[in-house]
């Protein structure tokens, strides 16, 4: 017997992007992590595909979708799936001492979009070209220097080297903190630290920032070393980022112990089993959440670019236990 024609139809016809039957959420088998399948953020996004969306996010503190080619409207309008923007700290430093804006290689015309890339003014990579360059981009959390930090960032890949590093790792600061050991969980109970806001993420002094020379010389927030993530409920280590003498440091106990403690933390916390690393590949998207995971990129190549467009999604203060 001939199957009915709608039966034929039924089969011929391939499941439509953006709907919860073609929805996958595949794990990485790390400490955290998982890609996404079934999304073409070209196109709407459903509520219940935004919801499961959310939901992955919470889970895995990290999402990968892949082989996307979008615009930075469709990128913040996926992005606000997850929060409203949060305008990225860095580029207030740029236009506060005169940058243009309409250099294309290193600062967006909109406010809520970041570019990510290796290139000067002329459009050929370089190491260093007043941002993060090709330059190695040690273990951080962004944003971190200030008050309201932002709750995640999500990178999208216009090019990317190949062969040519800007690898990017990210673990899991849950794991950290419930791993510690219990002297040192003990220890840093109820403490908070200030956050350095000389610099960025590549250790480069911002443009007209006073170096410090001290500890007490450091400008930035203060933040709780453990916050409570608001989704979730769970615990995880905050310690934003640590690149040079003087940075971040406890307040309330002598500069040499805090600078022990933290040493403590940052080896425990770094482990390579708490890490997931990406390899880049054109049309990739990354979401990772801000309060529970720092992330680390290697150096780049500079004879390759690397180009990439970030947006944050607007946080809330730090919370302690």
């Amino acid at each position: 017997m001939r199957p009915s024609p709608h039966h034929e139809t039924s089969r011929a016809r391939p499941a439509a992007p953006n709907s919860l039957s073609t929805f996958e959420v595949v794990p990485s088998g790390a400490a955290l992590a998982a890609e996404i399948s079934g999304v073409d953020l070209s196109l709407p996004v459903p509520d219940d595909v935004k919801d499961a969306l959310r939901k992955a996010w919470a889970d895995h503190l990290v999402l990968l979708i892949r082989g996307q080619k979008i615009d930075d409207e469709q990128l913040l309008a996926f992005s606000g799936v997850f929060g409203p923007p949060h305008e990225a700290a860095a580029r207030k430093y740029h236009l506060d001492v005169g940058e243009k804006v309409d250099n294309e290689y290193m600062i967006s015309r909109h406010p809520s979009i970041s570019i990510i890339s290796n290139l000067g003014r002329d459009g050929k990579p370089v190491m260093d070209n007043g941002g993060l360059g090709s330059y190695e981009v040690v273990w951080h959390t962004d944003n971190s220097y200030v008050k309201v930090p932002p709750a995640g960032s999500m990178l999208y890949s216009l090019e990317v080297p190949v062969n040519g590093g800007g690898d990017t790792s990210f673990n899991n600061q849950y794991l950290a903190y419930e791993e510690l050991p219990v002297d040192l969980k003990r220890a840093i109970e109820g403490k908070s630290q200030v956050h350095d806001s000389s610099r960025n993420s590549a250790g480069v002094l911002r443009p007209g920032v006073k170096l410090p020379t001290k500890p007490e010389e450091v400008e930035g927030p203060t933040h709780p070393l453990v916050r409570v993530h608001p989704v979730t409920g769970r615990r995880a280590l905050y310690l934003g980022r640590r690149r040079v003498w003087p940075s971040n440091y406890i307040l309330g106990i002598p500069n040499e112990e805090s600078e022990k403690l933290l040493d403590r933390l940052w080896a425990h916390a770094t482990q390579p089993k708490y890490a997931w690393t990406h390899y880049w590949k054109v049309g990739d998207i990354v979401l990772w959440d801000n309060r529970c995971c720092m992330h680390y990129r290697t150096e780049v190549d500079t004879a390759q670019r690397r180009v990439m467009h970030r947006t944050t999604i607007k946080g809330e203060a730090p919370v302690a236990p």
